[in-house]
C-alpha cells in the first residue's frame, strides 16, 4: 500500500500572511480546493482565488469575536477521520463530512503580544484555541494528514506535491507532525509561564520550557556530542537576545561561557558619582 495521500481540499487559518498567495494560487494549481477563515480568506480572495468560507463548511457563523469559527465536527471529522476506516468513512457520508488532507495554520501571535508588553486583557486574547485543537487534531491523523505551522515550510510541501503528482509523503507528513505538536507544546508554555509571572507564583506545580531554534551548534559540551541553542520567547537582555558580529560559529561552550560572564557582571550596579 502507497504511503502517498492526494490533497484534495486544504483548510488554511494563519496570522502570519508571508507568502500566503503564492502558496494559495500553487495549490490551486494542484486543483486543491481552498477553504478559509476571517482575514485569511479575504488574503486569499484578493489574490483572485477561490476560496470557501469556514462559515460554509460548518453552517455557523465566526461568532464571540472570532473566539468560535473551527471548533466543528465539520471541520474537526474532516481531519481526523481515518481514511481507510470503514467506520469512519460511513460516519463521514452519514454527516455530510469531507475530508481536509492539509491544514495550514500558524497561531495567534501570543508571544509577540507578550513581548510588546501588551495589556493582560490583549494578552488574553491572543491566546488562540481553535488553531492548537486543528493542529493537534491534523498531526494525530498525519497518516492521512499534513500540517504545515510555519511559512518555512511552504515550498517542501509544494515540491512533494509537484513530485507526486498532488500528493505527500508520509516521511513528510512525519516531519511535519512531529514540528507542530512541538510548536503547540512551546506556544502553551509560553501562555503558562506568563500567568505564572503574572500571579507572581516562582514555583507552579507544573513548569513547562519551550524555545525556537536560534541555531544548531558545531558540538556540544565535548566533540563527540550534539547541541543546538534555542531561545525562549522571554525578551530578556543576555545572550539569546545578543546579535554576533562576527566570527565563527558558536559552540555550547562559547555560549555557556558567555552567558556565565555577562550574568555575572550583571550582579553588579552601576555606581551613582555625584
Amino acid at each position: 500500500m502507497t504511503d502517498l495521500r492526494k490533497v484534495t481540499r486544504a483548510l488554511i487559518s494563519v496570522s502570519d500572511k508571508t507568502g500566503l498567495a503564492d502558496f494559495a494560487r500553487a495549490l490551486a494549481g494542484h486543483g486543491v480546493e481552498l477553504v478559509s477563515t476571517g482575514g485569511t480568506a479575504k488574503a486569499i480572495a484578493d489574490a483572485g482565488l477561490k476560496v470557501i468560507d469556514v462559515a460554509q463548511l460548518t453552517g455557523f457563523p465566526e461568532m464571540m469575536d472570532g473566539r468560535v469559527k473551527t471548533l466543528h465536527p465539520k471541520v474537526h471529522g474532516g481531519l481526523l477521520a481515518i481514511r481507510d476506516n470503514t467506520e469512519h468513512a460511513a460516519a463521514m457520508t452519514a454527516h455530510g463530512i469531507k475530508p481536509i488532507d492539509l491544514l495550514v495554520v500558524n497561531l495567534y501571535p501570543f508571544e509577540a503580544t507578550v513581548a510588546k508588553g501588551a495589556a493582560y486583557d490583549d494578552c488574553i486574547e491572543n491566546i488562540d484555541i481553535g488553531g492548537p485543537a486543528m493542529i493537534r487534531a491534523a498531526a494525530k491523523n498525519h497518516g492521512d494528514v499534513a500540517v504545515v505551522v510555519e511559512p518555512n515550510d511552504y515550498a517542501a510541501v509544494l515540491a512533494e506535491l509537484t513530485q507526486h503528482g498532488g500528493a505527500t509523503t508520509l516521511a513528510l507528513r512525519k516531519k511535519l507532525a512531529a514540528k507542530a505538536y512541538a510548536r503547540t507544546a512551546a506556544y502553551d508554555a509560553a501562555i503558562s509561564n506568563w500567568f505564572a509571572n503574572e500571579l507572581s507564583d516562582t514555583a507552579p506545580e507544573f513548569r513547562a520550557f519551550g524555545g525556537k531554534l536560534a541555531e544548531a551548534l558545531r558540538y556540544g559540551e565535548n566533540p563527540h556530542q550534539s547541541a543546538a541553542f534555542y531561545r525562549a520567547p522571554e525578551q530578556r537582555f543576555g545572550v539569546s537576545t545578543a546579535r554576533q558580529v562576527q566570527g565563527k560559529q558558536l559552540s555550547y561552550n562559547n555560549i555557556n561561557d558567555t552567558d556565565a560572564a555577562y550574568e555575572c557582571i550583571a550582579e553588579f550596579v552601576q555606581a551613582v558619582h555625584s
